[in-house]
């Protein structure tokens, strides 16, 4: 243990922790750029090949010029997810059983929105 201290223990463990965070953020100015619609396809090419090559400059340019678009398109596509998600799960559901969708014409009829023609021709396809 003498030949490894515990402060370069320490500095072993920091350096593995902004090892891993500076590709979290490469990874995700990356990915960011595939995302923007905004960008032409030259641009997201510009955009990546700086980012290779000069990897560190690329992506701290990247951050000042394009950040506050990440969290913008982050949130929009998480409103997009989240709207999928629930037209998935309208569309598996469906609008309940047969008998539901019966009552629901049927109070439909009652009402007056409906005339009893089109009442009857709705109950047919629903019970087809």
């Amino acid at each position: 243990m003498d030949d490894y201290p515990l402060l370069e223990t320490f500095l072993t463990m920091l350096w593995f922790f902004l090892w891993v965070m500076w590709l979290f953020l490469l990874f995700r100015v990356v990915m960011d750029i595939f995302r923007d619609d905004e960008l032409s396809g030259w641009a997201k090419a510009g955009w990546l090949v700086f980012c290779i090559v000069l990897p560190y400059l690329g992506v701290l340019v990247y951050v000042i010029a394009r950040g506050r678009g990440m969290g913008r398109r982050d949130a929009q596509q998480a409103k997009q997810q989240e709207a999928a998600v629930q037209d998935y799960i309208r569309k598996s559901a469906g609008s309940g059983t047969k008998a539901d969708e019966v009552a629901k014409l049927a109070e439909l009829h009652k009402s007056g929105s409906l005339t009893d023609e089109e009442f009857e021709k709705a109950k047919a396809k629903v019970l087809v």
